[in-house]
């Protein structure tokens, strides 16, 4: 009996001391601890804005232009900015040269002129004799065919001779057309071949803007809109420019594609080479620009934190998101203008738990 008594005592006394553990630990549990937490305000954007991107006023038509033939440059009449007008003397080679080969095709025309005389004379002496039974027939066909050799000798010589005039007229290079020098490709006493540029002549009529613009954003560029263009030396001298060619590889070291826009009715002031920057606004419905870390999903939607008006708790709020762009998300429904946001930590936090906000907003 004794020994059972102490028995029922030891199990009391243990029940009583789990049972002391138990209430420490309610006691320890408590609530919630304060989470500080950062946060943005929510700012609507009506407005999305491609761009800014740098480039510069280029022709639309350019050529490369050079001597026909080859020589020494003797002259060069114009430099890099220089207007020059259609048939102006651009550049001339040493005609020595030329004119030596304009001398021989000139005696060459001449003997063979000769020639075709005496062999014309020759055909006729034998058609007479013939007649009257003093030749043969190959005396005859023979002079016939020296006639005919002798002409196309002559022909051969005029033909030289033509040659021998262009390749004089060859020797100074004229402007097709009107326009701007913007590339000066030889010096006088250099020597050139055939075709080898002289100088580029631009229109300057047909402007355009050049701007490269990263591979991964020629994909949201719109085909068909209408960017500003504005002279960096003067922001306020703009001018509309609309896409006309997009360059189908991107280069190889900047990864960035070369658009070409034209401009259309550009002030005088956008000067061929000069500084431009690219930009095109549009308007949109009005959304809230987040950084993707601010959204989680939570029962099959979307959902943000809320801080309420006191900035000492939070509260789920489900969101409609438009689009994701990399690190960024655009919200269309689910927030107002000033709400604080919760940036980072969304799945860490509960409903209604108390946070403490960082001093400034993110």
């Amino acid at each position: 009996m004794i020994r059972s008594g102490i028995r029922v005592v030891l199990i009391g006394a243990a029940l009583s001391g789990l049972g002391a553990c138990h209430g420490a630990e309610d006691e320890e549990a408590g609530p919630p601890p304060v989470r500080p937490v950062l946060y943005t305000e929510a700012k609507p954007v009506d407005t999305i804005v491609f761009g800014p991107f740098a480039g510069f006023v280029a022709p639309r038509y350019q050529s490369e232009i050079g001597f026909q033939i080859a020589g020494r440059v003797i002259a060069r009449d114009v430099t890099v900015g220089d207007v020059v007008k259609k048939g102006q003397r651009i550049a001339a080679l040493d005609p020595i040269v030329t004119r030596f080969a304009l001398t021989r095709a000139e005696a060459e025309l001449a003997d063979a002129t000769a020639q075709s005389e005496n062999a014309s004379a020759t055909e006729l002496r034998q058609r007479r004799l013939i007649a009257n039974g003093n030749v043969s027939q190959a005396r005859l066909d023979s002079a016939v065919a020296s006639r005919d050799t002798a002409q196309a000798r002559l022909a051969q010589a005029q033909a030289n001779l033509q040659k021998a005039r262009d390749q004089m007229g060859y020797t100074e290079l004229h402007a097709d057309f009107d326009g701007v020098v913007t590339v000066r490709s030889a010096e006088v006493g250099q020597v050139l071949s055939a075709g080898q540029a002289v100088a580029t002549l631009a229109r300057p009529e047909e402007r355009e803007a050049v701007v490269d613009i990263p591979e991964d954003l020629v994909g949201a560029m719109p085909k068909d809109a209408v960017f500003t263009v504005a002279l960096q030396s003067a922001p306020d001298v703009t001018a509309t420019g609309k896409v006309r060619e997009i360059s189908p590889f991107a280069d190889q070291k900047t990864r960035t594609r070369r658009i070409r826009m034209t401009l259309l009715n550009p002030p005088e002031a956008f000067r061929l080479g000069s500084t431009i920057t690219v930009e095109l606004s549009r308007h949109m419905k009005p959304r809230f620009p987040l950084p993707a870390t601010a959204v989680f999903e939570a029962d099959g939607r979307s959902a943000v934190w809320i801080v309420n008006q006191a900035g000492d708790a939070v509260a789920r709020r489900d969101v409609t998101v438009a689009d994701r762009n990399g690190e960024r998300v655009s919200i269309t429904e689910g927030l107002k203008p000033g709400e604080r946001v919760v940036l980072a930590g969304a799945l860490s936090l509960s409903e209604g738990q108390r946070v403490r906000l960082a001093d400034t907003s993110q």
